[in-house]
């Protein structure tokens, strides 16, 4: 049966997977600077087909994934409704999600095909529905689940994560938006079936109980 899958979601070790003042040149926040370094090293290995416990964990994350669903901060930097239309996401013309992604946000536009298969697709429906949608354009691949955190959080609250990877990197920030906050009982459900470090982070693998 197909899963929702979160991968590579990298925290501070007090918590945090964004910080302050999200924006162009800052696109994580003030005080995240280095929080995935981890992972450009591992895409970069696997991408020269070097293997290591990070790359394996990039690699893992590609598997048998068939959508995306983001949040409208992961999308990009802007807040509130859109000024115009030509911000079409970080990744350029040729994005490297090959398939649909369902984009959460309040402020609706068109979807933007993009080269290489991806679309991204507007929506300000129920979690739930949304997970309906990614499901069924996936044909019976698994939906990968991106941030940011107030879009995990939902998903979790709603008890729809199978499977969740986190990654917790050697830094401090002190303050910004924690991945795990207000989850209280969305966590609950799960059991840490993989704990492994690097050199550079440490992997947590969460299943259902």
């Amino acid at each position: 049966m197909p899963k929702l899958r979160v991968h590579n979601v990298t925290v501070t070790l007090d918590g945090f997977a964004t910080g302050v003042d999200q924006r162009l040149d800052a696109p994580f926040g003030d005080g995240m600077e280095g929080l995935h370094d981890w992972m450009f090293a591992a895409m970069r290995d696997h991408a020269d087909g070097k293997s290591g416990i990070d790359a394996g964990f990039i690699a893992r994350s590609e598997e048998n994934i068939g959508a995306t669903i983001m949040g409208r901060n992961m999308f990009g930097p802007q807040r509130g409704p859109w000024q115009d239309e030509s911000w079409t996401g970080w990744w350029g013309d040729n994005p490297p999600y090959h398939h649909p992604v369902f984009v959460h946000t309040h402020h609706l536009r068109p979807s933007v095909p993009k080269e290489g298969g991806t679309t991204f697709h507007f929506t300000d429906e129920p979690v739930e529905t949304v997970l309906r949608r990614a499901f069924e354009a996936a044909r019976g691949r698994d939906v990968r689940l991106g941030g940011g955190p107030a879009t995990i959080q939902q998903y979790l609250r709603a008890g729809l994560v199978d499977e969740f990877h986190l990654t917790i990197a050697p830094l401090l920030a002190g303050r910004g938006e924690r991945l795990l906050d207000r989850v209280p009982d969305g966590v609950a459900g799960y059991r840490v079936a993989e704990l492994v470090s690097s050199d550079a982070v440490t992997h947590a693998v969460l299943v259902r109980r």
